[in-house]
């Protein structure tokens, strides 16, 4: 299965900022408006977006994009306080949405559209996932010798290991005190692992790159300043592969850690039921439609494409790991836990400094 890219950039600022507010007036004339605050690239929305105001031409759409864990604490705080944040929020990090909802900060979504869901990316009918976002590997296909690239975890411990000089500090991962999908990766992989610690400290004597964000990491990758990527975002890596970036991505045959880009309808929504209506689009057959053809990301009905994503386990798709959005998401957020969990992570990482 081929997919069609459209990467349409006409709403982008000119600078970047920690809030970037994107405006699309109604097509038919403004009745309601639909404001979204969102962790999620504007050339993945914008196409969802205009799709959805074909199919509802007098839907003005706000949308904002920011960091996870900025776009959290601004959540928190108008929930806390009342007032109105939005009428649907969206970000990668799924345990800040469970969080929000757990905390009576969602309404309830009724929809029969939610029965498309696989069970483990519905929570109370209050968080909605609607992508499928594996965490891969990603390498320069220029750079990295094919013996090189690592199709497993173990296989990533060995190569830092065998190679210490040819990878010193050329591999990226996320600022996992920075990144809340970076936390939540990285603590999963402690879960699903014994080898972690020696994957962390492995990535420590490296020198490891830190970011905040898997597009970051993607532009040092294809530039040559990095060589790999640790735990990125498949479908953000799949769309630079696409547009014709010299990278390639491994699913880790030994487990792929998957989540759901998470939705949510906050309590004090001034449209809740516009909120409503774009989340049904979402996850309707024409929302996926859209978001494989022209969005870029993976949805449930549409997997990771075996043409352009190497997975040595031939086509089983047993490695997958999603991380169930619901209670057990709370855990990533216990502050004795997260104070905890960091502390042991900063240590591996002390030989860490990120590249100038």
């Amino acid at each position: 299965m081929r997919w069609i890219l459209a990467l349409p950039l006409l709403l982008m600022p000119a600078t970047a900022t920690a809030r970037d507010a994107y405006h699309f007036p109604a097509p038919g004339g403004e009745q309601q408006v639909l404001t979204i605050e969102a962790s999620i690239d504007i050339s993945a929305m914008e196409p969802l977006i205009r799709d959805f105001q074909a199919l509802e031409p007098t839907i003005t759409v706000e949308f904002a994009d920011a960091l996870t864990n900025d776009v959290f604490a601004a959540a928190r705080e108008a929930c806390d306080a009342g007032r109105t944040f939005a009428d649907l929020f969206i970000t990668s990090s799924s345990n800040h949405v469970v969080k929000l909802a757990n905390d009576a900060c969602a309404q309830r979504y009724d929809s029969n559209a939610a029965g498309a869901l696989p069970e483990w990316a519905n929570w109370r009918d209050e968080v909605i996932g609607f992508t499928f976002e594996p965490a891969v590997i990603v390498y320069n296909r220029d750079l990295v010798p094919s013996a090189d690239v690592p199709k497993s975890h173990g296989d990533l411990i060995e190569l830092l290991r065998a190679k210490p000089q040819l990878y010193d500090g050329r591999i990226g991962t996320y600022d996992i005190d920075q990144s809340g999908i970076g936390f939540l990766f990285a603590f999963f992989d402690a879960e699903q692992s014994s080898t972690f610690g020696r994957l962390l400290e492995g990535l420590g004597r490296a020198r490891a790159a830190l970011r905040c964000c898997t597009g970051e990491i993607l532009s040092e990758i294809e530039s040559g300043k990095l060589l790999i990527g640790y735990n990125l975002l498949g479908s953000y890596a799949y769309q630079r592969q696409a547009a014709g970036a010299p990278i390639g991505i491994v699913l880790p045959e030994d487990y792929t850690l998957v989540l759901s880009r998470a939705a949510m309808i906050p309590v004090h929504a001034a449209n809740p039921e516009a909120g409503r209506r774009f989340l049904d689009y979402l996850i309707s057959p024409r929302g996926r439609r859209v978001a494989a053809e022209k969005a870029f990301y993976f949805t449930f009905d549409a997997p990771p494409p075996e043409d352009v994503i190497s997975a040595a386990a031939g086509g089983d798709t047993s490695f997958y790991r999603p991380i169930p959005i619901g209670p057990s998401l709370l855990a990533t957020l216990d502050k004795a836990k997260r104070a905890r969990f960091l502390k042991e992570w900063m240590a591996a990482m002390g030989a860490s400094k990120p590249l100038e």
